[in-house]
């Protein structure tokens, strides 16, 4: 039991003992360790103490570098502000150098001016003695003596005067008519387009004259109705076989015309059936309308116009000019001016475009009032046509000045196309009576002793009493005839003026 106890104490005894011993190792240990973190501690602290030093030494360093460099560049930069403002400094005494010798020369140059006018003034003041002086001993005012001079110039060079005037108006007219015909052969020989004159429908034929009873129909109710549906006048007469359809609208003739032709072949002529026909007609009749003018703007080469302006513009397939169709007459005008326009280096498109609109008030003017050429100018201001093409048609019967050359251009196209043999026809009083304006015209002057108009008055031939006039007074009578033609006169193309003067000389040998 003792023992027990004994081994029991010693055992706790060494227990404590072991406890003891190990809590002191491990303080050991932690000792060891500690002095171990303080000493990288340590040694870390002196590291960083070391490396600071070094970064404040760089800084340092590279601070100089800096502070050297700054300064470097404050002085060349003090430097060249130095040598800027002595350069600024001698261009302000070179200016002011420059504008004192300027100024001296103007002082110089206001003194030559005073010094010339005083010189001119003197000059002006001998000049009017010396002319008092010459009136005075000739007895002759200034003008009259210039008048005296001028006229002994011109009988003594009278006739060299002649000769070098005709010599210079027959070079130009030569070299003008030469360079003309040269752009006039290139224009035509383009324009290879057939040309044929319409003539306008006026008259239907019929089978025979037992139809004209049924036109005509019970009481006058077939004719009636036909002239209430179309708006023209149908004549029946005794013309064989022929029925007449009188209107002024070209357009309503038209209708007319299809209708009764429509009417006959169908033969079913009542009321009801002519208003039926009548209405298909007017329908047939816009279609055509409708196409002519899409074709005429699309063989010109024109796109974009409005398609009522179109349907207005082929309403001229069925209006004519001294009978020529006026639809082909300004196709032709078009193809021309383009032509034209692209030999002289003018606007193409603006002479195309205002040649085939030059007539397109034609197409209303019987409905509404005023010439067909504001009419047309209305027409394309109300459909936003540019107003160069404007400015460019309506100087064509010279209402209106041209202000472009595509005006001069468009109304040489119009003057060649209504112009040219065959284009146009009128009536014999017409005809006489423009030959007999043109004559009369030409014998208002006393000079003149006969006169003829020849080439379907496209030419006047005129002779003069040699005693009334010399051969100066010849051209100039030459020139105020076809001057006062151009002002009073109304006529196709040109008209040429041929002046003749003979002396003759007679002696009879006895």
């Amino acid at each position: 039991m003792m023992l027990n106890l004994v081994y029991v104490f010693l055992s706790a005894g060494f227990l404590a003992g072991g406890a003891i011993l190990g809590y002191l190792v491990r303080q050991s240990v932690a000792k060891r360790q500690l002095s171990t973190a303080e000493g990288q501690a340590a040694k870390m602290l002196e590291e960083a103490g070391i490396k600071a030093k070094e970064i404040t030494l760089d800084a340092k360093n590279k601070a100089v570098e800096i502070l050297e460099e700054v300064k470097k560049n404050e002085k060349a930069r003090d430097e060249k502000l130095l040598f800027q403002e002595q350069r600024v400094e001698k261009r302000e005494d070179q200016i002011e150098k420059e504008a004192q010798e300027i100024d001296s020369e103007k002082r110089r140059l206001l003194q030559k001016a005073e010094e010339i006018k005083a010189i001119r003034a003197e000059a002006e003041k001998l000049r009017q003695e010396e002319l008092g002086y010459l009136e005075k001993i000739s007895k002759l005012s200034r003008e009259e003596a210039q008048a005296k001079i001028f006229t002994l110039v011109e009988e003594e060079s009278k006739e060299a005067l002649v000769k070098r005037m005709s010599k210079l108006e027959n070079e130009g007219y030569e070299e003008l008519e030469k360079s003309a015909l040269n752009v006039m052969a290139t224009v035509i020989q383009k324009y290879a387009r057939s040309h044929v004159s319409e003539f306008t429908t006026t008259t239907v034929a019929i089978p025979s004259d037992e139809v004209k009873g049924k036109i005509i129909g019970k009481e006058g109710r077939n004719i009636r109705s036909l002239e209430k549906e179309t708006g023209v006048e149908f004549i029946i007469d005794d013309t064989p076989e022929t029925v007449i359809i009188s209107g002024f609208d070209p357009v309503r003739r038209e209708i007319a015309r299809i209708a009764l032709e429509k009417l006959i072949a169908d033969g079913r002529i009542h009321p009801a059936r002519i208003e039926e026909i009548a209405e298909a007609s007017k329908k047939e009749v816009d279609l055509k309308i409708k196409e002519a003018g899409e074709a005429a703007a699309y063989d010109a080469g024109i796109a974009g116009l409005h398609p009522k302006l179109l349907y207005i513009l082929g309403r001229l397939r069925f209006r004519y000019s001294y009978k020529q169709n006026v639809l082909l007459h300004s196709l032709e005008v078009a193809y021309l001016a383009g032509a034209l326009a692209s030999e002289l280096g003018a606007d193409v498109a603006c002479a195309k475009k205002a040649g085939l609109l030059h007539d397109i008030g034609k197409a209303v003017d019987h409905e509404i009032e005023g010439t067909h050429v504001k009419i047309g100018m209305r027409i394309l201001e109300k459909f936003g046509i540019g107003q160069n093409v404007i400015d460019a048609m309506k100087a064509h019967h010279d209402e209106y000045p041209n202000q472009t050359i595509e005006s001069f251009i468009v109304t040489a196209a119009d003057a060649i196309s209504a112009a040219r043999p065959g284009a146009r026809k009128e009536t014999a009083e017409k005809y006489i009576k423009r030959l007999e304006e043109l004559e009369a015209l030409v014998n208002s002057y006393p000079e003149v002793e006969k006169s003829y108009a020849i080439q379907a008055g496209r030419e006047v031939r005129i002779f003069v009493n040699p005693e009334k006039t010399d051969d100066l007074g010849a051209m100039k009578l030459a020139r105020d005839i076809a001057k006062r033609i151009e002002e009073e006169l109304k006529y196709p193309g040109e008209i040429k003026v041929n002046v003749f003067r003979e002396t003759r000389a007679i002696e009879y040998a006895r």
